[in-house]
């Protein structure tokens, strides 16, 4: 079965690492969830999290322009993360697995 997973939500996990370039949190998101991030999807999400106040640009090292997580953003990662996690929950307890 194929992970899907919201390539924002992946996105701020990453930066809430961290600042990171965008190959940098393509090798991290790899890492942290075995999903492959194409550069396609990583930089069609990125504007999108700019605009709505969920993380920065940061000043470019040569060719490479870090991001962050903002505070915003930082507070919409847990509170989606924490919803995930109910979910998980609840869903893993009507399959009878054990918390």
């Amino acid at each position: 079965m194929k992970k899907e997973v919201d390539p924002e939500l992946l996105i701020l996990a990453s930066l809430a690492g961290g600042p990171r370039h965008g190959y940098g949190i393509m090798q991290d998101v790899r890492r942290l969830t075995g999903v492959h991030l194409g550069p396609g999807t990583l930089y069609t999400a990125i504007p999108r999290l700019e605009r709505q106040g969920l993380i920065e640009a940061m000043a470019a090292t040569g060719r490479r322009r870090p991001y962050r997580i903002t505070q915003r953003g930082a507070e919409v990662l847990r509170e989606r993360l924490e919803a995930m996690r109910t979910l998980s929950t609840a869903g893993l307890a009507r399959l009878g697995v054990p918390a």
